[in-house]
């Protein structure tokens, strides 16, 4: 008997994740857009859709608010309690109020946010309250400040069970030293701990204040940093002992310096499976890039779209290239370093001795002080010599002229 009610268990289980996937042909539904509409509530005013419809693959139920006009996130604290999945996306929010969802925890089943370009500016501290199940969260296409007056360190805190975090081109132009303090702040507060996913792609950034700005990510997976303006590995990714993909696509590489090919090549040596992409970085065509061109063909790190790299010489591209003959170059380059090291050290030199100088100056001018004189002394004599000399001269000269 017991043998059945397992049997019959499974039949259920199975046939209910079935019936809930978008491909299952018994699948009906019997809300029309209209329905849909109204079923978001009066609070909506009839400008979004809450149904339950086909969402990634599976059928859950969204509340689509897509450029339905609204300035005011006030609908958001009424939503429907069995809503899965919120798309609140080009509207126009320059900010997000506290409590954005309500002061009552009746969001039991939300499990993704999506508030992508609605001109968001600030978020406040205590906008995000009962999202504890959230998964996704994206704020892609938004004009987030880099004001430190603005900024709210602990803005993602509550998001306890967050595994994407969506920032594409979520910020406004700024130095990028101000962006990598808004990151820095915001990875190190928000407690992310269960972060796998991190989408920081667009946003210009050249470098992080701090090179462990990922390291409070201790499950991250994935961590896309594609079109930006990176020109090598400004970060720690040693800590990340999850990492299995860098989207190093579309950045400023000219070259990849050997301390970032050693970086890679640790990961892989502490039983990390990793892939990396430098797909359409800028690869100068020099001796500098000799040391990538060799570590690809001997690193067990998985190069995405490793065949299809360039390098660019004179605006020209061509397959990656090792080029022969480094050496009088590395030379050269030497000498010039040695050159300049000793002009420094002569300079250096010469000043320790004007100090000397300076400090001694007292006892040197007693010591100088009696050669001196005596040097005078003996001018002065042989000038008195000299004017003798020269009236005899007159004197003669004048009698052989008479």
């Amino acid at each position: 008997m017991k043998r059945f009610y397992a049997i019959f268990f499974l039949i259920c289980a199975s046939t209910a994740q079935l019936s809930n996937k978008c491909n299952d042909p018994n699948w009906h539904t019997l809300e029309m857009l209209e329905n849909a509409k109204s079923d978001c509530g009066p609070f909506f005013k009839n400008r979004c859709y809450c149904m339950k419809t086909c969402y990634e693959n599976h059928y859950q139920y969204v509340v689509n608010c897509t450029n339905s006009g609204f300035n005011t996130t006030a609908p958001l604290s009424h939503l429907p309690n069995k809503t899965q999945v919120l798309i609140f996306t080009g509207n126009y929010i320059e900010e997000l109020p506290w409590n954005v969802f309500g002061t009552l925890d009746s969001l039991p089943n939300l499990r993704v946010i999506d508030m992508s370009n609605n001109k968001i500016r600030e978020i406040r501290g205590k906008t995000y309250h009962h999202v504890q199940r959230v998964e996704r969260l994206i704020l892609d296409f938004n004009n987030l400040s880099l004001d430190p007056e603005r900024r709210h360190p602990r803005v993602f805190s509550n998001f306890v069970s967050l595994l994407e975090l969506h920032l594409t081109d979520a910020f406004e132009n700024g130095p990028p030293r101000d962006l990598a303090a808004t990151l820095h702040d915001i990875f190190v507060n928000s407690n992310l701990t269960q972060l796998i996913k991190l989408h920081l792609e667009q946003n210009e950034i050249s470098e992080f204040r701090d090179s462990n700005v990922f390291c409070d990510l201790p499950n991250l997976l994935d961590l896309y940093l594609g079109d930006n303006t990176l020109t090598a590995l400004h970060f720690n990714i040693s800590c990340l002992h999850k990492l299995h993909f860098l989207d190093l696509q579309r950045n400023k590489f000219t070259k990849i310096i050997e301390r970032d090919l050693h970086t890679m090549d640790a990961l892989v040596k502490h039983n990390q499976n990793i892939a990396v992409d430098f797909t359409a970085n800028p690869f100068e065509c020099s001796c500098k890039l000799n040391p990538f061109i060799k570590w690809l063909n001997k690193t067990k790190v998985f190069v995405r779209n490793k065949d299809n790299l360039r390098c660019y010489e004179d605006n020209i591209s061509h397959e990656l290239y090792e080029i022969k003959n480094c050496t009088p170059k590395l030379f050269s380059s030497t000498a010039r370093g040695a050159t300049i090291l000793l002009f420094l050290l002569s300079i250096v030199l010469i000043g320790l001795v004007c100090a000397l100088i300076y400090v001694q100056r007292t006892k040197l001018q007693k010591k100088i002080e009696p050669i001196l004189d005596s040097v005078n002394k003996k001018v002065r004599y042989t000038s008195i010599a000299t004017g003798d000399t020269r009236e005899d001269s007159q004197t003669y000269f004048s009698m052989f002229l008479n």
